[in-house]
């Protein structure tokens, strides 16, 4: 996948240069209503915060890239940076599943063409569900199909409903599809579901929801030594941008080290054995070797193992890592041609 960005999204060029070439697909992202210039071509546009870029959202996805195909159009999906709640409830503390750079990612390997990602500033809260159909919608896009979830609600105070976004529809001409929900485990799919589910550790459920494995990734910084030195196991340890990681345990995972994926355990925590209060993210590649200090790596959390907890001594901690990767290998046989990214 080539990326493709414009008005100087600070940083875009060190994050998209992980990205490039890695389907036949090009997203141009826009950062900035006021940096659309000019007509697209049939906009086919949908429009949602799509955090996690779960299998509901990907569904919308499809839609759009499908319709907007049938008509020669342009694929647009529109998002928002900060999300809203950070905005107007930034009391809930709410982490986000995927950085900007990864959703776009995701969203880029779903076919669309054009993302545009709007600042959510205090002047754009304010906008009524109208004036955010003629302003954005009608003046600037031009829409031709607007496709969007059962449930959006859009403008200020979550006015704007989906009947409303169908009667606009009709006096602006254009055409609206309202894509249903996607269920799993007895309950809707949502980005929500998929916080609470990670923060429980239930990797497993989530991974169904997202249609991929959910991952962290970051660059491997020095860490205390004790894996090689008193374990016997060396660690990577990460330093990571992801703001929601699942819940402290140790984890059967795979990573992504350039264009190769390796097997391995990984523990979050803060290593009550031996007294730290740190929390760190160590993982261990099965049949690796090499020094890994300074590596990109992507961790994708296949299954969860057990709760983090203090050992008696670190022997004791030795012997109970040796088990843990006996039953990871375990666990990673029966998953062998697991689809970890979209």
């Amino acid at each position: 996948m080539q990326v493709w960005w414009d008005a100087g999204f600070e940083g875009l060029v060190t994050l998209f240069s992980r990205l490039s070439c890695e389907r036949n697909s090009c997203l141009k992202i826009i950062k900035g209503l006021e940096n659309v210039k000019g007509a697209f071509r049939n906009a086919v546009v949908t429009i949602g915060n799509f955090d996690g870029v779960h299998v509901g959202h990907q569904k919308i996805f499809r839609k759009v890239v499908e319709n907007a195909g049938k008509i020669k159009g342009t694929s647009i999906t529109i998002t928002f940076e900060p999300h809203p709640v950070r905005l107007i409830a930034p009391e809930k503390g709410v982490r986000m599943l995927t950085p900007f750079y990864e959703k776009a990612r995701l969203i880029g390997r779903m076919g669309v063409d054009i993302l545009l990602c709007i600042d959510f500033n205090t002047k754009f809260s304010g906008l009524n569900p109208d004036e955010f159909i003629r302003e954005v919608l009608v003046d600037k896009l031009r829409a031709v199909h607007v496709i969007v979830g059962h449930n959006y609600r859009f403008g200020k105070g979550k006015k704007g409903t989906t009947d409303l976004l169908r009667r606009r529809g009709k006096k602006y001409g254009f055409k609206v599809s309202i894509v249903r929900n996607v269920r799993m485990f007895n309950s809707v799919v949502s980005s929500s579901r998929l916080r609470s589910l990670l923060l429980r550790g239930r990797v497993c459920e989530a991974s169904s929801m997202l249609g991929r494995s959910y991952h962290i990734e970051g660059d491997v910084v020095s860490g205390a030594g004790r894996g090689a030195k008193v374990l016997d196991t060396p660690t990577a340890n990460l330093s990571t941008p992801n703001e929601l990681v699942p819940k402290d345990g140790v984890y059967v995972v795979k990573v992504k080290m350039r264009n190769k994926i390796y097997d391995g355990v990984a523990n979050i925590g803060r290593n009550p054995t031996f007294g730290n209060n740190e929390l760190s993210y160590e993982t261990h590649l099965f049949g690796y070797d090499g020094n890994l200090l300074g590596k990109h790596l992507r961790i994708y959390f296949i299954d969860r193992l057990r709760d983090e907890r203090e050992f008696k001594s670190a022997e004791e901690l030795r012997m109970q890592i040796a088990k843990d990767i006996e039953t990871a290998k375990f666990i990673l046989t029966k998953h062998k041609g697991i689809n970890i990214d979209l």
